[in-house]
């Protein structure tokens, strides 16, 4: 009873004063700095960010401010559009940023709101629930892939695939893609199958990926979630038109890294060959390789290979006539006003991708892959400009499904 009564004291009097281990254990904890890297990065999103959120305040501002008038160079009065004429979503997205970052800043006063972020459920659980999600999302839109195509550029695909054989490859072209959709016609008898189990594969990958970063499997659920409420990939995630192949085999390539490391050069390389914007997305990759957990002979060969690739595809670019001749400035910038158009059916990313980019870089004091998400959301900001500085391509709304996703993994 002594030895018991005396084992008690002891323990009360270290939970009052803890060992000087454990202090120095907590205050390194607490002290903690963020990587430099972390303010570059942040940095970085934070002014590709405002900028692509310009167009959501002002719409016109972009357009009036850099685009070259015709007929003022020709001695015509024309009435103008206000260029700060405010946008319908500019008091929300000024609102809600309000709310979050005051949240944030009177966060301790918030009861028990770390035990929020820290919460996961149990494997079992989860995977049935995402199975639940999916299979449910498939047999809701299956009623959509026996129904016409309404896209116009649908004629121009239906002619390649008339036309396209596997044994006469001899450019570079969206070879995987022709193959998908005639397998899924030459199986299925509709052209929206196998796009549909594409979107469907797309939402498990994506539970997947946001869980093996995180290590925590609530938030692939919420990454599911978001995606699936997304405007953007309801629009397009059976048309065989603009599939989700593309999206499907890049985020498979980034989610090898973590898993398979070597296959990741095959999804990549598959993503191009689906289509070809992917090939911008090169840089984003490199990132993402060198800021992962894998060893540093696996991070060299990924890296070179991918630098091969570009010198590769740039050569390619340079006897064709997919580039201008030159880079219009004016393009570049009215392609960030892209972003606010083609993205105004979906409110959650425009209102809360300056709070997200914000979260990324509190959480990359403890995550790495958070900053790695920053450069892939950056990244699909910066494809919209430049591809309309760089070509004569027009930016399309289904182009910006990769930012969807890469935002759901971010709230994740």
């Amino acid at each position: 009873m002594y030895y018991i009564l005396k084992k008690g004291i002891w323990m009360v009097n270290l939970l009052k004063n803890p060992s000087k281990k454990s202090i120095k254990k907590s205050s390194e904890t607490s002290g903690k700095s963020y990587p430099k890297i972390s303010y570059v990065i942040f940095g970085i999103a934070l002014i590709v960010s405002l900028i692509s959120l310009v167009s959501v305040v002002f719409p016109t501002l972009i357009s009036v401010s850099v685009v070259p008038n015709g007929f003022e160079r020709m001695g015509l009065e024309i009435n103008k559009p206000d260029p700060f004429e405010v946008g319908p979503l500019a008091g929300l997205l000024i609102f809600s940023n309000a709310i979050v970052f005051g949240l944030y800043i009177f966060r301790k006063k918030i009861p028990n709101v770390s035990k929020i972020f820290s919460f996961d459920i149990p494997q079992k659980i989860s995977l049935a629930i995402v199975l639940i999600l999916i299979v449910g999302y498939g047999s809701l839109s299956f009623s959509e892939v026996h129904t016409n195509e309404i896209y116009q550029d649908w004629n121009l695909v239906s002619n390649q695939l008339d036309t396209w054989d596997l044994s006469e490859i001899y450019s570079f072209d969206v070879y995987v893609r022709y193959f998908l959709l005639q397998q899924s016609m030459i199986i299925f008898g509709s052209y929206k199958v196998i796009p549909l189990f594409s979107s469907m594969a797309l939402l498990a990958v994506t539970y997947l990926f946001t869980t093996s970063l995180t290590k925590n499997r609530l938030s692939g659920l919420v990454s599911v979630g978001i995606v699936l409420q997304s405007y953007t990939f309801l629009t397009f995630d059976t048309s065989s038109t603009y599939t989700t192949f593309w999206i499907l085999f890049y985020l498979v390539s980034l989610y090898a890294v973590v898993k398979l490391w070597f296959t990741n050069p095959i999804f990549y390389v598959a993503s191009i060959f689906c289509k070809s914007l992917t090939a911008l997305f090169a840089p984003m990759s490199i990132f993402f390789i060198l800021n992962s957990n894998i060893a540093k002979k696996h991070k060299i060969i990924l890296t070179g290979t991918i630098i091969g690739m570009i010198i590769v595809g740039s050569s390619i670019m340079a006897v064709s006539d997919i580039a201008n001749e030159e880079f219009m400035w004016h393009e570049f910038w009215v392609g960030f006003s892209a972003f606010a158009f083609q993205m105004r059916f979906d409110g959650l990313v425009i209102l809360f991708l300056v709070p997200l980019l914000f979260g990324l870089f509190v959480a990359s004091k403890n995550n790495r892959y958070a900053n790695s998400i920053s450069i892939l959301i950056i990244g699909i900001l910066l494809t919209a400009p430049l591809l309309t500085g760089l070509t004569d391509i027009t930016n399309q709304p289904y182009r910006f499904m990769p930012l969807v996703v890469f935002f759901a993994t971010g709230i994740g």
